[in-house]
């Protein structure tokens, strides 16, 4: 059984600590920096091989620049073969814009979840999607296209598989 390794990008280092906290895990050694050109550059500082990936990054803040860095991340890790990759993503970028209301609007959420899919994500864990067809957008790529997951937890109701803690 793989082991579980727990990353965190840069946009939520405090919820990811949280996280590993409760788990009893520590947080996996990973750098990002930026080049002068202000592409982002990652290095996972630990062997992922065979392991169970999970990599926190929050689509707030600097929206582009946090969403690159999950999608090399995760990529990062899954050519570096770790067994599955799980994005946990508490706030999902591009989410309000989950429908075509103009001619030539994209769908960006979809493309999110489409660029996820291709950079390696086994699974997403997203928490309160905006609208119902963001879900199907991203059910499309994670569940029907390649046997993928997707794990949603919606605030307004308690999911009956998640264990209360007492703090």
């Amino acid at each position: 059984m793989p082991n579980i390794k727990i990353f965190s990008g840069s946009s939520h280092q405090d919820l990811s600590q949280k996280i590993a906290d409760r788990l009893g895990l520590e947080l996996g050694k990973v750098v990002t920096k930026k080049f002068s050109n202000q592409e982002t550059c990652v290095e996972i500082g630990e062997s992922v091989r065979g392991e169970d990936v999970y990599i926190v990054q929050s689509g707030c803040g600097e929206i582009n620049d946090n969403l690159m860095e999950l999608l090399i991340m995760i990529n990062a890790c899954k050519i570096a073969s770790a067994s599955r990759v799980t994005a946990v993503i508490p706030c999902f970028p591009y989410a309000r814009q989950d429908k075509k209301d103009k001619s030539r609007a994209p769908i960006s959420a979809k493309l999110v979840a489409n660029m996820l899919s291709v950079a390696g994500a086994d699974h997403i864990i997203t928490m309160d999607l905006h609208a119902s067809q963001i879900q199907v957008s991203v059910e499309d790529n994670f569940i029907r296209g390649k046997g993928r997951r997707l794990k949603m937890l919606n605030t307004a109701e308690k999911p009956k598989t998640v264990p209360k803690y007492s703090s």
